[in-house]
């Protein structure tokens, strides 16, 4: 007769061998997914030096071009700009920098810079448009209009072109010294700009700008800065709008001018100012100016070419 202790000896038996098979199965399967990972692992850590490698050969290039093209850049633009003079406009996010570099590369082509405007975050602050719409138009000097576009970028691309460019006609200032005083020290009292020491209107006009905006403005703020400089360009004898990485992008000042035909026809801009190449092209974007004419260059997909002259 079998007892109840049997059946419970049995009973305990049958599941211990159950957990035992287990423990062992699930080992040996570890064991395979473990080596079959580490392999992955290998062959991803592999890839991932094999990138690294590629692109520190890529900067490596990248640098050596820079150098060449910060050594050439002067006799390439040597005379272009004779007797010019150019005024720059920058916005808060430009590199210093490349305003440097920039300006250096502007006198080696024979211009004369006349000095600096800065940009103020505020300038382009969207909750801040009606408060420069109504003291552009206070500060509007006298026998000059402001332009039928009712946004704050093109209404202070009126007043300032008055101000810092010369008649393209004439070659004359547009603003007596007292009007253009009186003007700037109101805009850099409310905190929209920041004139540099003697600031003087030029011919010509840069205006210098970062990359891409971000935030739920972005749109707008770049938007400021594209129609800035295309009324900018329509007060004198051309401008650039040069910019930096980012800055042909749906958010950035330069990629805003490029979805616009009208604009693009007239301001011609540069979206590599941060390189050495790229402020050649701004250089010679500039004298293309001179020529009525303008274009779209650099190194983003909405380029038309590397450089005037150059082949997309």
């Amino acid at each position: 007769m079998i007892s109840m202790r049997y059946h419970i000896v049995s009973i305990t038996a049958v599941f211990l061998a159950l957990a035992v098979g287990v423990v062992l199965g699930s080992t040996a399967i570890s064991s395979r997914l473990l080596s079959g990972l580490t392999d992955d692992n290998s062959a991803l850590g592999k890839e991932v030096a094999d990138l690294q490698t590629a692109r520190n050969g890529l900067n490596a290039r990248l640098a050596d071009a820079d150098r060449f093209a910060t050594t050439v850049g002067p006799m390439a633009v040597k005379g272009l700009l004779a007797e010019r003079t150019v005024v720059l406009v920058t916005t808060s996010d430009a590199r210093p920098d490349d305003r440097d570099a920039l300006a250096e590369l502007l006198r080696a082509a024979g211009a004369s810079v006349t000095g600096e405007l800065q940009l103020t975050e505020s300038f382009v602050d969207p909750r801040k448009a009606d408060q420069l719409r109504d003291l552009v138009a206070r500060l509007q000097p006298a026998g000059t209009q402001l332009p039928a576009g009712s946004d704050p970028g093109t209404r202070a691309g009126g007043l300032l072109g008055a101000l810092l460019l010369l008649n393209k006609e004439t070659n004359q200032p547009q603003a007596t010294p007292d009007e253009t005083a009186a003007a700037l020290a109101g805009l850099s009292t409310a905190g929209f700009v920041k004139p540099g020491a003697g600031l003087r209107p030029a011919q010509l006009a840069v205006v210098l700008t970062g990359g891409a905006f971000a935030g739920d403005s972005a749109g707008d703020r770049a938007a400021t800065i594209a129609r800035f400089a295309t009324q900018l360009d329509r007060s004198g004898a051309g401008t650039v709008l040069a910019g930096g990485e980012g800055s042909a992008n749906g958010s950035g000042p330069v990629g805003v001018v490029r979805a616009d035909t009208a604009a693009t026809s007239a301001v011609s801009t540069v979206d590599n100012v941060g390189s050495a190449a790229g402020r050649v092209v701004a250089v010679l974007a500039l004298r293309e100016q001179l020529e009525g004419k303008a274009g779209r260059y650099g190194v983003a997909g909405n380029a038309e070419a590397p450089a005037p002259g150059a082949v997309g």
